[in-house]
Order: C-alpha cells, then structure tokens, then sequence
C-alpha cells in the first residue's frame, strides 16, 4: 500500500486540560501555549528550559543546576508544575519522553490549580493508551557533546475495552562544560479499561531516575558581567558536585458519564521523591589577583505528595442561557524532609575558601560536615472549587470562578528545637468576559487573584516572624484577543497589569499590604500552518517587572523574541529554521550584574525513507554565539553551549 504523509499536527484551537473542562483555547480568557509531543521532537528539546524559550512571557533560571527554575510574568518559581492538573512540585529536571503536550497558562491559576501560580503555571499532559492503534516506535539521538538518548513508545489494545501504553527513555549526559556528565531514565506504563460503555479507568505509574553533574556556571568578573572566556571552565568539585532523584509516580483516575451532559472524574495520585544535591560553587571573583572565593552545602528533600481531586461537570441550558458548570473539590496531604549541610573547608575551616584559578581547580580538602537546618513539614490542604461557564445570547460568554483553599502547614524544625505552624484560609476568584463577533474571533478582560503562604514554594521558610503573616497575593488584569485565522493556524495577544502584593506587620502589631512589584506587558503569539507546506510559531513578549524600591526584577528580559518555521519540499523532505532572542537582564534583585542580550540561530534537516524511518539533523547555535540563556544569582550564571548537532533517527512499525 502507498505510504500517505501528514502533516500540520499541532494543536491550536483543540480541547486541552488546563481548564479542567473541554474547553476550547479560544474560549479560555487566558493566555496560553499549547506545545505538543511534535514540536518537542521536532525541535529536538529535551527539557522544560527548552520548551519556555519558544513561550513568550515566560523564561528559566539556572536552577542551580539541578531543577526546573521558571519565570512566568516576572515570577519566579519552583514549584508551579503539574502532571494532568495535579501538582507535582518537588525540585527536579521533568523529562519529556512520555508528553503528549505541554500547556503553559500565564496568569495568576489559583481558581483552577490552587496556591502558587502567580504568573502562571506549567501543566504536562501525558501520553494515554489508544484503543484504536497498535504502534511501537523507537528512537535513538546522539549530539557532538557525546550525549546519547533513546526512547519507545508502545501501545496495544490487548482486548476490546482495555489498551496499555509503554513510554520508556534512557539518557546519558553530556555537555559543552568540561566536567558535566550523568545519567537519567525513566518507565511510564498505563492501562485504560472501559469498565462499561460510561464508566472508564486509567492505571499509571512512572519512575524517574536522575544522577549528573551539578553545574552552576561562572561568577561575575567584578565588573558587573559574566565572566568572559570561561564557557567551558568548571568552578565545582568534579567528584563531589552530584544531584540524584528518585520519583516514583502512582495514578487512579476514574471518569464516568452519568449523561451526554453530565460526568465527573476523579483522581487518587501519590508520588514519592527522594531528592539530594550537593555542590561547591563559586561565590565570587577576583579578576585582579584571578582567584575565585568558592562555597558550597549538601541538600536532602524526601516528600510524599497524596493528592484526591473529584470535578463534576455539568452542561444544561437555564433562562435561555447555556451552562458549562464545574463543581470540584481536592485534598492534598504533602509530608516533606529537608536537612542542609554546610561545606567545611579544610584550610580555612569554614564554608568558604579562596584560590587561585587553574585547571582543574586545586581545591583543599572539604566535607558537607556542618548541618544547618533540619526540618520536617505537614502540609494538608482542602480545597472547593466552582466555575461556571455561560453563553449569553450569540456573541458573549461569561466566565466565573471561585475557590477556596485551607492551607494548614505544620513545622518541626529539629535544629533549632522550634515548632511553627499556621492555618491560611484564602478565596481565589476568577471572571473573565469574551466577545466573539465571529465564531473563530474572541476578544476578552479577565481578572484572577492568586496566593502563596508564607512557608514559600518548598515549605522552608516559614519562621517565628513570618508564621505571623498571611500569604502574599497576586492579582492579574489581562484584555486580550484570540483569532483562528484557517485551520490550523492561530493568532493570540494580549497586555496586562500583574500585582504582587506582601503582608508586613505595622509596629502596632497590624497587617498593611505592600505592593512589592508590578509587572505590565505584552504578549502576542501566532503559530500553526500557515500553508500545507509551511508551519511557524512566532512569539513575543515584553514584560516591565519592578520591585517596590523602583529596582528590577531579577532574570526578568524585557523583550523576548521566538520564531520557527519548517518547510516540507516534499511528503519525504523538510526543512526547519528558528531563532531565540532574549534581552539583557539583571542576573539578581541586585540590579548589579547585567546577562548581555543574546541571538541564537536553529536549524533542521528532516528526511522520511520510503519504509517510514525518520532522520533528523538538529542543528543548535547555527552561528557559534557566545552567550549566557540563565542565571541563578550574581555569581552563578550558566555559559550558553557553542555549535553543536544533534542527529536522531526514528521508526515506527
């Protein structure tokens, strides 16, 4: 039989599950970006990083080199991730193997995702079992650097109401820096079974397993920029700088239909992580004597996340006025252990030390011998949601949402012999307006509040003083406009105002909110096939994010800039080109130290043998740039990889 090819499979106005009802993107008041499991593999991009730097409005941190650190909206954060709307905020690097799409949603998200959220929030919606194919496809990658990847991706239907899935990759790192290296892999099957014509269950479980390298890049030079002409010198201990992960990831979920407008699902996940990094990093930089001031700890997270959520969606018409309702509820139960351990330095016997620069560094004897913190944390929270989305009449459509959340953290802090506890009850609205003149045309104004207790993203900074506190709160205004140009091919935009706003105590002992930054922008994106040849994605953002003392915030662009676009010369031939741009901004809240605005040029070579195998040329840096795409601090800033190639070939049978 011939081969038939297609293409143009990106999702630009499909159902997605950000909203927790099938609701298509044009009709979401929100801005947002849908990336799917094509662009991924199309682009080559093997973690989150990559994805957000084709998403306007959004940016990464270094991380410390070991996690997933984004900046959405000029918020930073380390926890706003999520596995199919349930959260999953451990710090590690996501790996991607087993996505079916990537939604990320700006804006303050409490309403449908709870704390957290301020800017926005990044949603992984994973591969399921298909009743209706039977597929096996095999990948394998190498790079210039070294690195090596493979990946399979199985599915049967093994009866007619039960299918299984297999996702599985293994990874051998490699980079550009002279010291990095590691390993990483990881297993998702899932079973789906139709325990009746309305009732349906999903099995899942993944295992992630992670151990490389922590690398934080280079210092300032003491002039207020990177350290030049280091891009590949590493500032750690090749031996002792090591993070390692252990997730395992355990899903339930059961949808059933009660009617062809009434269903409700509900679903039980517990993910266990085991997670330990330790490092010695460069704390700063004498140019003039060249010698680096070097520190460095050890640090040990265990958390158990249960997490029960049940939505009820009902769609009826009432008063000559049509209903999406959505009522839902979940409680969360999240148990964590964190102990930190200051390095000691043999010849200074402290957690820092002074040498010169050479390769390798002649670093003196050290051990993670000196325990700073101990602590361990119970978190439950309980959560009841509501949202009601109606259409008035042809053109309008009214989004209204609600939430309450009780967030109640208790605190043992066992290396002080202190205990700290507190309870926050807190009402995230949402409300957004739409007015669709056509029906592939929507301009809207929306409004949300998000919040985020004073325990912080990982649950270590809640103290004697800050107990007292209530959560910080973020409030979005954002108008925007939305138009389906043709099939396939979409144009968003959309400007708005985001406040964060702080409790401080007065010295009468009352609560006043400060509004300690402010970020307006502009985003506009348009992406999808333009022709039945040619796909783009375009995007840009620009974000002006202030601090109360007029200061910036820190690893905030204010202009960013993304395209891509691939051109098939045939069903067998195509071709892809993209560039990144990304402005200068400060390394810190400090404002003292400038990352010098950078252009990365991209290219693709794909070719299609007549069996159906897949090869593919990832050309990375087209043009040699010297830059630096992240920072974590004024002295940890990531050098950005020279030219380099990455070649793939794919089968499927």
């Amino acid at each position: 039989m011939d081969t038939v090819a297609v293409f143009g499979t990106y999702l630009s106005n499909e159902k997605f599950s950000g909203t927790k009802t099938q609701t298509l993107i044009v009709d979401v008041p929100q801005s947002l970006s849908v990336v799917t499991s094509d662009q991924i593999a199309e682009q080559a991009f093997t973690d989150i990083g990559d994805v957000l730097r084709y998403t306007p409005g959004a940016s990464i941190g270094q991380g410390e080199g070991h996690r997933d650190q984004i900046t959405i909206r000029g918020q930073n954060s380390t926890a706003d991730f999520f596995i199919d709307g349930l959260r999953d905020d451990v710090e590690y690097f996501r790996p991607l193997y087993n996505v079916e799409q990537i939604e990320i949603l700006r804006g303050s998200n409490a309403m449908i995702f709870g704390r957290g959220g301020g800017g926005g929030v990044v949603n992984r919606a994973i591969k399921r079992p298909d009743f209706d194919a039977d597929i096996t496809s095999l990948s394998l990658s190498a790079d210039t650097f070294g690195e090596i990847s493979g990946a399979i991706d199985y599915n049967t239907a093994i009866s007619a109401a039960s299918a299984v899935r297999l996702n599985a990759f293994a990874e051998s790192l490699n980079n550009h820096r002279d010291q990095f290296g590691g390993d990483r892999f990881a297993i998702n099957p899932t079973l789906a079974t139709r325990l009746s014509p309305d009732t349906s269950l999903l099995l899942s479980y993944e295992f992630v397993d992670d151990d490389r390298v922590v690398d934080r890049g280079v210092p300032s030079d003491g002039s207020g920029a990177p350290l030049a002409d280091y891009d590949t010198f590493f500032f750690g201990s090749p031996d002792r700088n090591r993070t390692t992960l252990q997730a395992n990831i355990a899903k339930v979920r059961l949808d059933h239909r009660f009617s062809e407008s009434l269903s409700v699902n509900t679903t039980l996940q517990y993910a266990d992580y085991d997670n330990m990094y330790q490092n010695i990093y460069a704390a700063s930089f004498d140019a003039v004597a060249d010698k680096v001031t070097l520190d460095g700890y050890q640090d040990e997270t265990a958390r158990e996340n249960r997490i029960l959520q049940t939505n009820l969606v009902s769609e009826f018409a009432m008063g000559g006025l049509a209903h999406t309702l959505l009522i839902g509820a979940e409680y969360a139960d999240q148990q964590s252990a964190n102990a930190r351990n200051d390095n000691v330095f043999s010849d200074t016997n402290d957690d820092q030390t002074t040498i010169a620069v050479a390769r390798p560094l002649a670093l003196p004897a050290f051990a993670f011998s000196n325990p700073v913190r101990n602590r361990r944390s119970d978190v439950q929270v309980l959560s009841l949601y509501a949202q009601d989305q109606i259409d008035i009449g042809q053109h309008f459509k009214l989004i209204a949402g609600v939430r309450f959340d009780q967030f109640e953290i208790d605190v043992n802090d066992i290396q002080n012999t202190a205990r700290f506890s507190r309870t926050d009850e807190e009402i995230s609205p949402r409300i957004g307006i739409i007015y669709k003149p056509m029906e592939n045309v929507s301009a809207y104004a929306s409004y949300s509040k998000s919040f985020l207790p004073r325990s912080g993203d990982q649950f270590l900074e809640l103290s004697d003083a800050s107990s007292q506190l209530a959560p910080e709160e973020f409030n979005n205004q954002e108008i925007g406009i939305k138009w389906d140009m043709r099939s396939g091919l979409s144009l968003t935009a959309a400007v708005f105002k985001l406040d964060r706003d702080t409790t401080e105590r007065t010295a009468d002992g009352e609560d006043s909110f400060v509004t300690t930054s402010e970020t307006q922008g502009f985003e506009v994106q348009l992406g999808g096939q333009a022709t039945d040849r040619w796909r783009v994605d375009i995007g840009y953002s620009y974000l002006d994010a202030e601090l109360e003392d007029g200061s910036t915030r820190g690893q905030v662009p204010a202009h960013m800039f993304s395209f891509w676009n691939r051109y098939d010369v045939s069903s067998q031939l195509g071709f892809g080109l993209g560039v990144t741009y990304q402005d200068e901004q400060f390394a810190s809240a400090s404002n003292a130290v400038t990352v010098p605005e950078f252009s990365r040029v991209d290219a693709a070579i794909f070719y299609t043998i007549r069996n159906g195998t897949a090869l593919q040329l990832n050309i990375e840096n087209v043009l040699d740039e010297d830059y630096f795409p992240a920072a974590h601090n004024d002295n940890n800033i990531s050098p950005g990889a020279p030219l380099n190639a990455r070649f793939t070939v794919k089968t499927r049978f």
